[in-house]
């Protein structure tokens, strides 16, 4: 027997990464599911699977558990963005067809909110995880593995860089132009600040990247890591793009909403995405992550650690896809997750997450 795993947006842009990572897995038969059966099997003939891949027509804004309890999938894998205005009945319908769930939410609300399901979850002896991925699967990650060396981790600072040249889709931009220009709190000084949405604008030198920009960026982190950290009094998480002159006229959009002079950008999404491609010859393949921990070292006495992540060859995406196929990967070998909803934190630790990169065009610096 194999393990079904149903992909919710298989054939789009990180579930096609999810679906081409597990598909020559001979313990896992693949289900690519989406609003077009065409296209879920059109992609599904492409996969080289070890266990022929299936395809199926799956809308999540009309899901239930009757219309997944058929496919009798063991894990649902959601990529279906963007989470920020969904509710949880994707997650709800998997409780009721009795399928682990796991989602790539990046959403702040959706992700901290999850315990919601706990009880149903519990119930049904089935895992609810949200945010199996980059955040706040990864950067969790970072900490926690810094935990060693760390007496008290008071500050952190991290980001993520975006290559030109790489896939992205609507649903991705959307979830960020969402908050560009409106506010949200972040920890500062100890206190819950309100920020506004890729302002902080403030650049990082990378290793063989250069110099990259940034924006302040609202993630699950800044909810769950000061009651994770109890000592940390200062966050700050940013994103940007790699090219300068995308980055800056962003910023400008935002200073426009966050004025009240243009409405929310994700209004946009479609024009804007398609606007953000001209640039891509002035790009290339490669993205980034930095981390910078600093707090009080075992010894009592100031310690500071920086960690980066270079990803060429249009390799970066594949980051935020390995919680997903790491957990599918334990599922089918029968290491089923404990029963009950809750974000993607204490389940992948920072080696295992790592190892799962090697044989990528990706560059793991630490210091």
């Amino acid at each position: 027997m194999t393990a079904r795993i149903l992909i919710l947006g298989g054939y789009g842009n990180f579930g096609g990464y999810v679906a081409r990572a597990l598909a020559s897995d001979p313990a896992i038969t693949l289900i690519i599911a989406g609003r077009s059966l065409a296209k879920a099997q059109a992609f599904a003939a492409t996969l080289a699977a070890a266990n022929p891949a299936e395809a199926t027509a799956l809308d999540i804004d009309v899901i239930s558990a009757a219309t997944l309890a058929p496919l009798k999938a063991d894990l649902v894998i959601h990529t279906v963005g963007p989470f920020q205005r969904q509710d949880y009945r994707v997650a709800e319908a998997a409780i009721g067809a009795g399928a682990h769930y796991c989602d790539l939410a990046d959403a702040r609300h959706f992700v901290r909110d999850v315990g919601r399901l706990d009880a149903a979850a519990k119930a049904a002896g089935v895992a609810v995880i949200a945010g199996a991925s980059s955040v706040p699967c990864l950067t969790a990650a970072y900490l926690d593995d810094a935990l060693s060396s760390f007496a008290v981790i008071e500050e952190v600072d991290y980001g993520i860089s975006a290559a030109q040249q790489t896939n992205r889709g609507l649903g991705t931009a959307s979830a960020i132009l969402s908050y560009i220009g409106r506010p949200f709190t972040m920890l500062r000084g100890g206190a819950m600040r309100r920020v506004f949405g890729w302002q902080g604008l403030h650049s990082e030198v990378y290793p063989v990247l250069g110099r990259r920009w940034f924006g302040y960026c609202d993630i699950p982190d800044l909810d769950l890591f000061p009651q994770r950290y109890p000592g940390l009094r200062r966050m700050r998480f940013c994103a940007g793009h790699e090219i300068a002159l995308l980055h800056f006229g962003t910023w400008l959009l935002g200073w426009g909403v966050r004025l009240h002079l243009l409405p929310r950008l994700d209004r946009w999404g479609a024009a804007l995405l398609k606007a953000s491609f001209w640039f891509d010859p002035l790009g290339s393949g490669r993205s980034g992550f930095h981390m910078r921990i600093t707090g009080q070292g075992r010894d009592g006495k100031p310690l500071e650690r920086r960690e980066w992540m270079i990803a060429r060859s249009g390799h970066g995406p594949n980051i935020p896809c390995m919680p997903v196929i790491l957990i599918a990967r334990r599922i089918a070998r029968g290491v089923v997750p404990e029963p009950g909803a809750r974000p993607c934190l204490d389940i992948i630790a920072l080696d295992e997450y790592l190892a799962a990169l090697e044989g990528l065009d990706i560059t793991v610096i630490r210091q």
